[in-house]
């Protein structure tokens, strides 16, 4: 699948397969007193989940009392009634919803970088019991930094993706400021590692301070879809519209998601309150139904932290 299209199908999809992980739940809201694991020395498959309740959007899934088998770390089969006989081992999952691995499309999982004034999550900690298996880190490391962070990135369990900041020192005050930006590293560094870095993100940008020289009022959303233009990559970003103040002009709303942004790109923590989501009349935006029909996607951002 292409780099550009893969988030856009993560955000309209849902969860996604992790197929070969091997990992087991440990959250405190998985069911107690299963049942007895049946276990035999032959059988085709390694293990049966039996009887659960599956979801699989990729399939269009979605029944109580189904079987999945798994055969070297993949599903092998899904299906009512698998016989007990064909695997090695099986575990009596009824009551319980079985999933591909979900997919968190915005952490910030750096939490070595100690030297941010922001504080990181242990992505096998949070997202693992959970069952999400692949998440998204958007922005936490720059062009600079990220090489610190694929050391992290290496000996996590689940699958990390990243976005890439436009400032090149990550998510600091470098994204206040344009002259740092630095669209060649970046995109180098996005070229380097393309299984791992599969977009570019800007935010907090310039919210209230006077526009001058360096700070205009589209500098960094026009140097970060630059940067993806060069890339051939989907960017990000954390926006906030402002209006026409010292002789520059108007940084709208409208023209970033109809204009600026591209089909593919994304809009995180869409629900913001200094977002126009819903008109003076408390109607939803038409412009947000516009920017859908033209491809850009929209991202809550961190659950109801983001309302």
């Amino acid at each position: 699948m292409e780099r550009r299209t893969f988030i856009g199908r993560s955000l309209a999809g849902g969860a996604l397969l992790g197929g070969g992980i091997n990992i087991t739940p440990t959250s405190a809201l998985a069911k107690p007193n299963r049942k007895a694991v049946l276990t035999q020395e032959n059988g085709k498959y390694d293990v049966l989940l039996k009887g659960g309740h599956v979801i699989d959007p990729a399939n269009n899934i979605n029944k109580k009392n189904m079987d999945v088998a798994i055969a070297d770390g993949k599903i092998a089969a899904v299906g009512r009634k698998i016989p007990v006989s064909d695997s090695k081992k099986t575990v009596d999952v009824s009551g319980l919803y079985v999933s591909p691995g979900f997919l968190d499309n915005h952490v910030h999982a750096f939490y070595t970088d100690t030297a941010r004034p922001y504080s990181w999550i242990k992505a096998d900690d949070l997202c693992i019991p959970y069952g999400v298996t692949t998440a998204l880190d958007v922005g936490s490391s720059g062009a600079y930094t990220f090489e610190e962070f694929k050391k992290l990135i290496d000996n996590t369990r689940m699958k990390l993706l990243v976005l890439l900041n436009i400032s090149p020192t990550g998510m600091d005050e470098g994204e206040q400021n344009p002259s740092t930006f630095n669209i060649g590293a970046m995109v180098e560094c996005a070229k380097k590692y393309p299984d791992i870095i599969v977009g570019f993100k800007t935010a907090h940008y310039w919210a209230g301070q006077p526009y001058d020289n360096v700070h205009t009022p589209w500098a960094s959303v026009d140097a970060v879809v630059e940067g993806g233009r060069r890339a051939d990559l989907p960017v990000m970003f954390d926006f906030h519209p402002r209006p026409a103040s010292g002789g520059y002009p108007v940084r709208s709303y409208r023209e970033f998601i109809l204009k600026k942004a591209r089909p593919g790109d994304i809009h995180t923590h869409c629900y913001a309150q200094h977002i126009p989501a819903l008109t003076p009349e408390g109607k939803a935006n038409p412009d947000v139904f516009k920017a859908k029909e033209r491809g850009f996607l929209f991202d809550i951002g961190h659950g109801g932290g983001s309302f």
